[in-house]
């Protein structure tokens, strides 16, 4: 699918140039084209290479959260709701805990860890599966809660928004908790729905109850704040968490005594392996980026969407930002590339920047994460899978836009 997609910029650019060429009389088109792959390809390196410090502190603070306990710790609390999503997995089998894991592990944001856990908990429900090349209803819920992107803490996109040069990294903090809530439930409730799910039993209403409460609270909290001050208190809870979870993992860390600074180097090591490892993807998505940009044919995609837009009275200056919202549900290298060169265009304090940073921590990427965990099994009848995550998808990427005039606008 990626292959075809990135084929497809570059043919679709040159067609593009040919018609500047051809029929505007702009031969200038090909040297802005030529001049573009060099500018991003430039571009993709220097972000890596930014990329490298902060990477390294986070993923030596994660190895040292991984090495107290903190996943098991989590794993154990959500257990009993997934006794209750997954009738169909028997109570004490290993399927529980490696999902649980691997979900604990992505609301902590550990990608690298979470992986791992999350082709083992696929394998583990394969194990119960019947029809091996059909999904169960549990794998399927199982690869809708990724998809959707369960994160308490959307650290790279802070990474990514610094390494820009942004004025405040962590102000999109509360709308991506918002967005990523949204496409969450939006996807649970599609799956519930379709698998007759007994959602109102006294343990699943416990947890949705703690939750909604929670998510009452800030949004009335919210509510009664002019837009100069929901950025303010985003930053400061963004920042105040941030901090407060480095000083959590390491106290936990120093409590159970495991020696924090030697873990904090070796996690800290793989930092430089990551950013070198994104190099090409980088390189390669914004290159074919860049040159839908200068040929002209991106410019007349969102030109034809925002007239549609305005005709319908309603505000565009998002629009800027639907590049990230197309490519999320396709590729994951690829919609954080359409964020960074929307950032590099317009500048990453803009509106349509932070709209796309916010819409690129709202949901994870539908097809990516479904062929890679289906295809760890062998599974190749997906059922329901692809629509619940898509409209997981559609969900996240909705309530971003709007949390993103709350907040910004």
């Amino acid at each position: 699918m990626l292959s075809h997609i990135w084929f497809a910029f570059f043919l679709v650019a040159f067609a593009s140039s040919l018609y500047r060429w051809l029929l505007l009389d702009d031969p200038s088109v090909f040297a802005q084209v030529i001049g573009a792959t060099f500018d991003m390809a430039k571009l993709g390196v220097e972000i890596a290479i930014g990329l490298i410090g902060v990477l390294c502190l986070w993923l030596g603070f994660f190895r040292i959260a991984e090495r107290a306990g903190l996943i098991q710790w989590l794993a154990k609390g959500l257990s009993p709701l997934f006794r209750h999503l997954m009738p169909e997995v028997p109570k004490g089998h290993p399927a529980t805990g490696s999902v649980t894991m691997n979900l604990a592990a992505n609301m902590l944001g550990l990608d690298n860890a979470a992986t791992p856990m999350g082709l083992k908990a696929m394998q583990d429900l394969q194990s119960l599966n019947t029809t091996p090349e059909t999904a169960t209803n549990a794998q399927i819920l199982f690869l809708v809660l990724n998809t959707s992107s369960v994160t308490l803490l959307p650290v790279t996109i802070f990474l990514y928004r610094a390494q820009q040069g942004a004025s405040d990294p962590t102000a999109v903090f509360i709308p991506i908790l918002l967005a990523t809530s949204a496409s969450t439930l939006a996807g649970l409730l599609m799956v519930a729905w379709l698998q007759r799910l007994k959602l109102w039993h006294p343990v699943v209403w416990a947890y949705f109850a703690g939750f909604a409460a929670f998510m009452a609270l800030l949004i009335t909290y919210l509510g009664g704040l002019d837009p100069a001050s929901l950025s303010e208190q985003s930053s400061l809870i963004g920042n105040l968490v941030l901090l407060g979870v480095i000083v959590a993992f390491l106290s936990i860390g120093w409590y159970r005594r495991i020696n924090v600074y030697d873990a904090f180097i070796d996690g800290a090591k793989g930092g430089f392996e990551v950013c070198v490892t994104l190099i090409p993807f980088l390189v390669g998505m914004l290159v074919a980026i860049g040159i839908l940009r200068a040929s002209g044919s991106l410019e007349l995609l969102l030109s034809a969407l925002q007239s549609m837009l305005t005709w319908l009275g309603i505000d565009t200056d998002f629009v800027a930002a639907i590049p990230t919202a197309l490519m999320k549900p396709l590729s994951g290298s690829g919609a954080r590339a359409m964020m960074l060169e929307t950032m590099s265009a317009y500048g990453v304090d803009s509106f349509p920047a932070t709209v796309a940073a916010i819409i690129q921590g709202s949901t994870e990427t539908t097809f990516y994460v479904l062929a890679v965990y289906f295809g760890s099994v062998g599974i190749r009848r997906v059922r329901h899978a692809i629509a619940c995550g898509l409209v997981a998808d559609l969900a996240g990427i909705l309530t971003a836009i709007v949390v993103a005039y709350w907040f910004f606008h």
